[in-house]
């Protein structure tokens, strides 16, 4: 894959850490829906109603390496003990379980995508973003990026995720900044965790991406095969 380089304008934007001490408020969730979400979609819908509330369509791309996997195992268990599985459980364990719940709680009916990459999940949600934005600017486009650890069953995962959720708003009228993001191929004689960039280094591409819009100084995150760069820009172009 060649190297890539994209810009988008961030209206807003939004974070749940990963260990919170309160669990997120999301009371405009009917309450029976509520009840029956998991800590992860809470936490998904917590930052994008913040970024999104008073937008009555934008686009969604969600993204998250293991998504519902924690009620997906639960489910698994119960199948392996012969206990029945409740539908609605069921219904609420797919990857884009969240776009659909925050589009029924907003009404809105436009088009939401969901996808998973690894331990480049964020990065390659927000080249989908930029995709779909410049693609027709005039609907905003909400990238919400929410994670949590596998469960210890699946036993140890390289670059494993630390969790918490992240939401762009992708708005150029209402921009405040512009964060570019940049994708290229690692050199094969530098290790995934190299320091020797200028840029500091991150364990995951949550923690990079969210360092860079908290403090606005630029940051990176390595794997194995790629190198992604985050910056920060003040202002409109």
């Amino acid at each position: 894959m060649p190297d890539l380089h994209w810009t988008i304008p961030v209206a807003r934007w939004s974070s749940w850490p990963a260990v919170a001490a309160v669990a997120p408020d999301i009371g405009f969730i009917e309450p029976m829906a509520r009840r029956r979400l998991s800590t992860l979609s809470r936490v998904a819908l917590k930052v994008a109603h913040d970024c999104a509330a008073d937008h009555p369509n934008v686009r969604i791309v969600f993204a998250s390496r293991h998504g519902e996997l924690r009620r997906t195992t639960d489910i698994l268990r119960n199948i392996s003990a012969g206990e029945p599985v409740s539908p609605t459980s069921f219904s609420l364990s797919v990857l884009n379980a969240m776009t659909g719940v925050f589009g029924i709680s907003r009404g809105d009916r436009t088009a939401a995508s969901a996808l998973s990459a690894g331990a480049e999940t964020l990065g390659y949600a927000l080249l989908e973003a930029h995709a779909q934005y410049a693609t027709d600017p005039s609907t905003p486009v909400l990238l919400v990026y929410a994670d949590e650890p596998a469960d210890p069953a699946y036993g140890t995962i390289e670059e494993e995720v630390h969790g918490g959720a992240l939401a762009i708003l992708l708005e150029d009228s209402a921009a405040t900044g512009r964060l570019t993001c940049a994708r290229t191929v690692a050199i094969a004689t530098e290790a995934p965790g190299d320091k020797g960039a200028t840029d500091t280094v991150f364990a995951t591409q949550s923690q990079a991406v969210h360092h860079c819009l908290d403090t606005r100084t630029a940051a990176q995150w390595r794997g194995e095969h790629a190198a992604w760069a985050w910056s920060w820009h003040e202002g409109v172009a």
